[in-house]
């Protein structure tokens, strides 16, 4: 093969990927997946719902929505743990270990929370 027919496999496949990456395909294919799993293990009653989800994301879904409804969740996230490192601040203050083991296991959860949500992709 030449350079020029590499380069535009390589574009090409690049384009495909990124057009088929929208949050509202995403969101099509994880239902998908879970249609699957459901169907693998003979579960009819979530197969029913997971098919009436899948069929009003098609019917429904706007990326611009999707990607607005997810900045919303990461932005509530980030107060949340904001207001967690308030609550160790304050156990802290006190002294109370109890409490400080406690606002550090609420805090790491939120935290963790947080990467989930800002790893995904939109």
């Amino acid at each position: 093969m030449n350079y020029r027919t590499v380069l535009a496999l390589t574009l090409f496949s690049w384009t495909a990927a990124t057009l088929a990456a929208s949050p509202c395909d995403e969101k099509a294919q994880e239902i998908e997946k879970e249609i699957r799993y459901a169907e693998q293990h003979q579960n009819q009653g979530r197969i029913d719902g997971l098919k009436k989800a899948l069929s009003q994301v098609r019917a429904n879904c706007r990326d611009g929505e999707v990607i607005a409804a997810h900045r919303q969740k990461v932005a509530e996230k980030e107060a949340e743990v904001a207001e967690r490192r308030a609550e160790l601040h304050e156990a802290t203050q006190k002294g109370d270990a109890d409490k400080i083991a406690k606002r550090r296991h609420k805090l790491a959860e939120a935290e963790r929370e947080l990467k989930a949500l800002k790893a995904q992709d939109y």
